[in-house]
């Protein structure tokens, strides 16, 4: 081949690399901006959706504790920590729980020795513990049964009437309500930003979802003290914007 040939070979194969780095270099330029341009005509807003709700269930435990200072007495003792759970699941279904809801435990038996500063043995107390479980969706009911514990302390049974817990179970119900109104609320705020930047609300790019919070009323933390509960949800949505 003459080199007159070869130089206008060349000359066709770099102007090809050169036609092909332009149109390449023009579809990334393109891409850029278009990619440019839907960045710019998006707004990201967050929605909030709020929910009052009652606890619907309660769960409460009871404690009951015999005590005696010979090991001897221990049957005695026994007889009487049975006596002891009986009267209160006595009072538990009289005031309005179920067989179902209560749950009795078992009964723990504890030796307290006391001894001297030559570590002789001088004392000893024993201790029989019992605990009743109730686990019901009588939420209200629980706070007036365990005033009535009051009534049974003063026949002189040794009862521990503990804090009970109150949990919000149903949160799956409400779910699908609180999403949609705290996207709603989210629109609502990109509404106002587009109305200020004179442009409208176009369909949604993407979304994202908190978590749902339940806490008690009042309360910045925690949710099984009280009945009374705040469920909360924050969503965060881009929006396109169109002219």
């Amino acid at each position: 081949m003459s080199n007159g040939n070869k130089q206008s070979s060349i000359s066709v194969i770099s102007a090809l690399l050169l036609a092909l780095g332009i149109a390449c270099a023009g579809y990334f330029i393109s891409e850029t901006v278009y990619k440019s341009k839907v960045a710019l005509n998006t707004a990201q807003v967050k929605g909030l959706a709020e929910r009052r709700v009652k606890a619907d269930t309660a769960y409460w435990t009871i404690q009951y504790k015999v005590s005696g200072t010979s090991k001897s007495n221990i049957k005695q003792m026994y007889r009487q920590s049975e006596s002891d759970q009986k009267i209160i699941i006595q009072l538990l279904n009289q005031s309005g729980f179920s067989s179902d809801e209560i749950k009795p435990g078992v009964i723990d038996y504890r030796a307290q020795e006391f001894r001297d500063e030559n570590q002789k043995l001088v004392d000893t107390n024993y201790f029989l513990t019992g605990k009743i479980d109730v686990e019901t969706d009588k939420v209200r009911l629980v706070s007036k049964v365990r005033a009535k514990l009051n009534a049974l302390i003063a026949q002189g049974l040794d009862i521990q009437n503990q804090e009970p817990s109150y949990y919000f179970t149903k949160l799956n119900n409400i779910k699908p309500a609180m999403l949609k109104e705290a996207t709603q609320n989210a629109r609502l705020a990109a509404n106002e930003f587009a109305i200020n930047a004179g442009v409208k609300v176009g369909g949604i790019r993407n979304a994202s979802q908190g978590s749902f919070i339940v806490r008690d009323v009042g309360q910045s933390y925690g949710d099984s003290r009280k009945i009374e509960k705040d469920v909360r949800v924050v969503t965060s949505v881009t929006f396109f914007l169109t002219d």
